[in-house]
């Protein structure tokens, strides 16, 4: 679960986000104005990633976030904004921004820039998979053991094996390993991980490929 602070004036976008960030599994602290935006989204309140609107009644999103920088809150920053100039976005990274999205959106892309941000954001632990990947050959090594995956297995254990003991999301796990637009069901990607759990076991590595029912995978 990620702390998603939303400063955002418009209520129709506001219920778009709230809905979708909290179907997902995470928490969301609203704040509809730049006054409530510094009152809320810092870190006392245990905010770990920004969306903030540029177009706000009371404030622009890049003072506001410069704002929350200078009073400690360093969380990555998203900016909405119906500005798509290029001078805009420069003036939101110099202000402090992470990413940029331009309104209209749709929202599946604009989660999935919040979880990789939160994935960015968080500590990094040391690496316990034992798993050693080689993009150059597709490979997986154990020690001096190796298979040979297919891309997309590639593309998938790379994406799963990140952060082992961090469950990663299907549909997260979905946009790593197949290009855009393709169409995957729960059968496909359940049929991919049962490959890689042989080929893994075929080197015997020393981490399980574990499914979360309902939810994403996870190295364990």
């Amino acid at each position: 679960m990620t702390v998603v602070g939303i400063c955002e004036d418009d209520p129709d976008v506001r219920r778009v986000l709230t809905d979708a960030l909290t179907m997902s599994g995470h928490r969301v602290v609203i704040a509809r104005n730049g006054r409530e935006a510094v009152e809320n989204l810092g870190r006392a309140n245990g905010v770990e990633v920004l969306v903030l609107d540029i177009g706000l009644p009371d404030a622009d999103g890049r003072d506001v976030c410069q704002a929350l920088r200078a009073g400690g809150q360093h969380a990555p920053a998203l900016f909405l904004t119906a500005l798509d100039a290029v001078h805009d976005r420069v003036s939101g990274f110099h202000a402090g921004g992470d990413d940029y999205v331009v309104k209209p959106f749709a929202i599946s892309e604009v989660l999935v820039r919040i979880e990789s941000l939160a994935r960015r954001a968080r500590p990094q632990p040391a690496s316990t998979s034992g798993l050693s990947l080689d993009p150059a050959r597709l490979s997986v090594h154990v020690a001096d053991r190796e298979v040979v995956l297919t891309p997309t297995e590639f593309r998938l254990l790379a994406a799963i094996a990140v952060e082992p003991g961090i469950v990663v999301r299907r549909r997260i796990a979905v946009a790593a390993a197949w290009p855009d637009g393709a169409i995957v069901n729960e059968n496909t990607i359940d049929s991919y991980i049962r490959r890689l759990r042989v080929k893994l076991a075929s080197i015997d590595s020393p981490v399980e490929l574990a499914t979360v029912r309902g939810v994403g995978f996870t190295l364990r």
